[in-house]
């Protein structure tokens, strides 16, 4: 079975590495960015992803902005973008969603959650 790529976007290495070695471990590859600028630029080339896991408060460029550039992108529309935020809170799913998210998941991940909602894009 091919191993699907997961793009990471966060500027906090620790959640990045967090998450990348235990998506590892669950048999995905990951390639990571601590920027939105970075992680558009990436996906700007051709580049075969499954899948963009995106920090939605960063510095700079936060997800929400993000967000709108990356569905732009001529070859990148349908690519599933899941909005992973701190932010818990009423509304804020809503608001992810609104913003171009394919789907939301907060912080602390739980990752059979998260394994879970990738599942649902093939």
């Amino acid at each position: 079975m091919e191993k699907k790529k997961i793009l990471v976007v966060d500027d906090d290495s620790r959640n990045i590495f967090a998450l990348s070695a235990v998506l590892k471990s669950r048999n995905f590859e990951c390639i990571s960015s601590s920027t939105a600028k970075e992680a558009i630029d990436l996906l700007r080339s051709d580049m075969p992803l499954n899948y963009v896991l995106l920090d939605m408060m960063m510095p700079e460029m936060d997800g929400y902005e993000a967000i709108s550039i990356i569905k732009a992108l001529p070859n990148r529309q349908k690519l599933p973008v899941i909005a992973v935020t701190a932010q818990a809170m009423v509304g804020d799913r809503e608001k992810c969603l609104l913003a171009g998210a394919d789907e939301y998941i907060s912080k602390p991940v739980d990752i059979d959650k998260l394994v879970q909602l990738l599942s649902k894009f093939k």
